[in-house]
């Protein structure tokens, strides 16, 4: 087992594509994840424990959202906790890459735990509005609802578009070899800006604010928004994409 450094190093050599990834989870997240990944190597962690760590973290925080009081101290703790447990599930796939022992369970894992994420945080804020705030009307409770439908419909279309492009490209391929001349695109740093806010990371700064309701329910009311317009983007998106896939 090398030192920290040499595993630092061969982590960074076996970085997925910055390509549409945002720059908080770029210069942020997969760096703290690189960190986590190192000393879970360290300490003879499989990924799949780590995935198993990141959804200690993450379900903690929302448990404590949903059954606590909001408060200044409940924000700092559960944006905490969220940061940590994001930063895991980076460091789940780069120790798999790392250690080779990744495979069709561990993705399928972490895609359970992404889901069940996707689906809790949002009850959870429901669970609170319901519990302790003081709603200037009820439709207010409609809104975790509306933000959950957004970040699922997004999570599920994302993976479907990627499975089908990939078997598309496949039977393509065994048709017609594709040019081996044609160059990668090149990461975007303006499509990297552009992301931020749909970026997981980002949205979890919104908890800072749970010491002050009024200013958590209008930036979670403005994430919202913003999510719903960026699914309407990528569905039009995605559905072209997979449109110029068809044979023939």
């Amino acid at each position: 087992m090398g030192s920290t450094g040499t595993v630092l190093r061969e982590l960074r050599g076996a970085q997925k594509s910055a390509k549409g990834v945002s720059l908080y989870s770029r210069y942020v997240n997969r760096p703290a994840g690189r960190m986590l990944a190192a000393g879970a190597y360290r300490a003879g962690l499989t990924p799949n424990q780590v995935t198993l760590v990141s959804a200690a973290f993450t379900y903690a925080a929302l448990a404590a959202v949903a059954l606590v009081e909001p408060s200044w101290t409940l924000g700092l703790a559960v944006y905490a906790a969220l940061a940590v447990g994001f930063a895991f599930d980076s460091a789940d796939g780069q120790l798999a890459r790392l250690t080779g022992r990744g495979g069709p369970d561990g993705e399928w894992l972490d895609h359970v735990v992404d889901c069940g994420k996707l689906l809790l945080v949002h009850a959870a804020v429901l669970i609170s509005f319901y519990r302790f705030g003081e709603l200037p009307s009820d439709a207010w409770l409609l809104l975790p609802l509306g933000f959950q439908l957004a970040a699922v419909v997004t999570f599920c279309a994302g993976l479907l578009r990627e499975q089908l492009g990939k078997a598309a490209a496949t039977a393509q391929a065994s048709a017609a070899p594709a040019d081996p001349g044609t160059p990668p695109a090149p990461v975007s740093r303006v499509r990297a800006v552009a992301l931020l806010p749909a970026d997981y990371g980002v949205f979890c700064l919104v908890f800072l604010l749970l010491g002050a309701p009024g200013a958590f329910r209008a930036g979670y009311a403005v994430l919202a928004v913003v999510h719903t317009l960026f699914l309407a983007a990528f569905l039009t998106k995605w559905f072209r994409e997979l449109r110029a896939l068809r044979p023939g």
